[in-house]
C-alpha cells in the first residue's frame, strides 16, 4: 500500500501543497499567488482570508491532480511564512485586521524605543532574537492598539494570536485546535527556547495577554483534524514548522555543523548547532532548530529579507524582464564584473546589519548600463547577502561548511548557483528535490505518523542533484565583495 503525504507551504508570495510520497518522491502539486498589500511605506500586509482560501483551493487541486482521495492521505504537515502575525475572533475564525507580514517595518520607532530603554539583552537572552519589527510581538501589540477594541476583546479571551500555522490549523480543525510547534513560537519573541515556554516577562514587556497565544507543541505531533468536508475526509495534521527550519529538514542537516540556505522570498542560512545554543556575536540569532520528542535541536541563523523578491521587482516593479527564468541568460551574457551594484534594502537590511531604516539602491551606473547590467546587480545580489552571512557565521567560529546545501525557487538558476560558490569560495549543492521546505514538514508527518523509523532513516531520502565548486580566484572574489560591501555601507542609515 502506498502512503502519501501532503504537504501545505503557505510561503510569502504564494500558497502551495504538494503530495508527496513516502519515498519523499513528489506525486503532485498545485500552486496559486495571491494578493500584496502596501498600504504605506515599509508596510506589507496579506489578506488572511485570501491565505486561507488559497490554501484550501490548492489542497484541493493537488489532489485532484494526483488522482487521489483524501483517505489516500495519511497525514497532513503545514509550514509557512513565519513571524506574519494574524489575530482573529475565537468563534467566527475572521481575523480582525490584515495579516501584518515579516517584512513589514511599521514597529521600528517602537523597537528602537525598547533598545534604547535597555531592553534588548533581556530578549536576547531568552528567545535568541534581537528587537526588530521583523518578528511577530511588536506586530501583535500594534494590531491590538490599532483596532479598536482589540485589547479589551483580548482581555476577555474574545480572540486569537497565530502566526500563519496556527491560523491554517485552527481553520482546518473547524476551530477545535488552537495549536503552533516550538520553531514558530521561537519567532515571535514570546517564547524562551531554553525553557521552551510562553514567557512572562516577555508577554509583560510587550504587553500581550497570554490568553491569545497558541499550545506549542514538538515539530511532529498531533496537532488535530481536518473537518471532513473540507478536503473529502479527515485528515491528521500531524507535522509542523516554519519555513526555514522545514527546509533544514528536508535538506537533512541532522548533524552539528551542516548548513542550508534557502532562496524564496528571502534567503535564510541556518546553520545546526545542536543540543546547545549557541549565542552570536555578530547579530546572528539563535533559534530552534526542531523539537522532536521533547529535545530541542538549536540552530543560528542569518535572515535576509530580499532575495527572490529582488528578481519579482525586476519583473513586475520596473518591468526589466518578462519571467524570472529571463535573468539566466541576461547574466550569462554579461558576466560577473560588471561594475554594478543592486542593493535591495526595499523593507531594510536583515542579518547581519539589522537596520529596518536603510532603503534599497543601486550603484556603479555608467552610460552603457542597461537592462542585463541591472538584472546581473540583483542575482549578484543575493550572492554578496549570503556571503555577508557566513562572514558573520565564520567570525562567531562555527566550522567551515564542507558544503552549502541550497533550496528554493532561485536555485534552478545555474548561473546564480556558479556565482554563489565562488564568492563564498565553498561548494554549493543543489539536491534533486529542491522543494525542500514542503519536503521537510512531510517528513515531519511521517515520522509522527511512523512512515519512518527516525532522522537517520529520513537523510537516506536526500541525493545531490548536482554540485558547483568555486572558479573564482581569490583576489578577483575579494575585489567583488568590496565593492558590495562598500555599496551596502552607502545604503545604511546608520552610515
Amino acid at each position: 500500500m502506498s502512503h502519501y503525504l501532503l504537504a501545505i507551504d503557505q510561503g510569502t508570495t504564494s500558497s502551495r501543497a504538494i503530495v508527496f510520497s513516502s519515498a519523499g518522491k513528489r506525486v503532485a502539486s498545485a500552486q496559486q499567488e495571491f494578493r500584496q498589500f502596501f498600504p504605506q511605506d515599509g508596510w506589507v500586509e496579506h489578506d488572511g482570508e485570501e491565505l486561507w482560501q488559497s490554501t484550501l483551493q490548492v489542497c484541493r487541486q493537488a489532489l485532484e491532480q494526483g488522482g487521489l482521495q483524501a483517505t489516500d492521505i495519511t497525514a497532513i504537515g503545514i509550514t509557512n511564512q513565519r513571524e506574519t502575525t494574524l489575530v482573529w475572533d475565537a468563534v467566527s475564525g475572521a481575523p480582525i485586521h490584515p495579516a501584518i507580514v515579516w517584512q513589514d517595518r511599521r514597529t521600528a520607532d517602537y523597537c528602537s524605543g525598547l533598545k534604547a530603554a535597555g531592553h534588548e539583552p533581556m530578549v536576547a537572552s531568552k528567545t535568541g532574537l534581537l528587537i526588530d519589527p521583523y518578528f511577530s510581538a511588536t506586530k501583535l501589540r500594534w494590531i491590538l492598539d490599532a483596532v479598536p477594541g482589540a485589547r479589551e476583546r483580548a482581555e476577555r479571551g474574545e480572540l486569537r494570536f497565530g502566526t500563519v500555522d496556527s491560523f491554517l490549523l485552527w481553520r482546518l480543525t473547524g476551530g477545535k485546535s488552537h495549536k503552533t510547534d516550538a520553531t514558530n513560537a521561537s519567532r515571535t519573541s514570546l517564547f524562551n527556547i531554553h525553557t521552551q515556554q510562553w514567557d512572562a516577562e516577555l508577554l509583560d514587556l510587550f504587553e500581550i495577554p497570554a490568553s491569545l497565544l497558541p499550545e506549542v507543541l514538538d515539530c511532529a505531533a498531533e496537532f488535530g483534524t481536518t473537518e471532513a468536508e473540507l478536503l473529502g475526509a479527515a485528515i491528521p495534521v500531524l507535522g509542523m514548522a516554519g519555513d526555514q527550519q522545514a527546509a533544514l529538514i528536508g535538506q537533512a542537516c541532522f548533524e552539528a555543523g551542516m548548513v542550508k540556505s534557502t532562496y524564496g522570498t528571502g534567503c535564510f542560512m541556518i546553520q545546526n548547532t545542536g543540543t546547545t545554543p549557541v549565542v552570536s556575536k555578530n547579530r546572528l540569532l539563535t533559534t530552534v532548530g526542531y523539537r522532536l520528542g521533547g529535545q530541542v535541536t538549536y540552530a543560528v541563523e542569518g535572515s535576509i529579507f530580499v532575495a527572490g523578491a529582488a528578481v519579482q521587482w525586476l519583473r513586475d516593479g520596473i518591468k526589466l524582464i518578462s519571467h524570472a527564468r529571463d535573468s539566466e541568460a541576461l547574466a550569462e551574457a554579461t558576466g560577473d564584473a560588471c561594475g554594478v551594484y543592486l542593493v535591495p534594502a526595499f523593507t531594510g537590511l536583515g542579518a547581519p546589519y539589522w537596520d529596518p531604516k536603510a532603503r534599497g539602491a543601486i550603484f556603479g551606473l555608467t552610460r552603457d548600463t542597461g537592462i542585463k547590467e541591472i538584472v546581473t546587480a540583483g542575482l549578484q545580489s543575493v550572492c554578496y547577502q549570503t556571503r555577508d552571512l557566513l562572514e558573520a557565521m565564520r567570525q562567531d567560529g562555527a566550522a567551515e561548511p564542507s558544503a552549502l546545501r541550497v533550496d528554493g525557487g532561485m536555485v534552478e538558476n545555474n548561473w546564480v548557483m556558479q556565482f554563489l560558490a565562488d564568492i563564498l569560495g565553498v561548494p554549493v549543492e543543489r539536491p534533486e528535490v529542491t522543494e525542500t521546505t514542503a519536503l521537510g514538514v512531510a517528513y515531519l508527518a511521517g515520522l509522527q505518523a511512523g512512515l519512518y523509523q527516525d532522522l537517520e532513516s529520513i537523510a537516506s531520502h536526500w541525493h545531490r542533484q548536482q554540485r558547483f565548486d568555486p572558479r573564482m580566484t581569490v583576489s578577483h572574489r575579494s575585489k567583488l565583495y568590496d565593492g558590495w560591501l562598500d555599496a551596502v555601507k552607502r545604503v545604511r542609515s546608520e552610515g
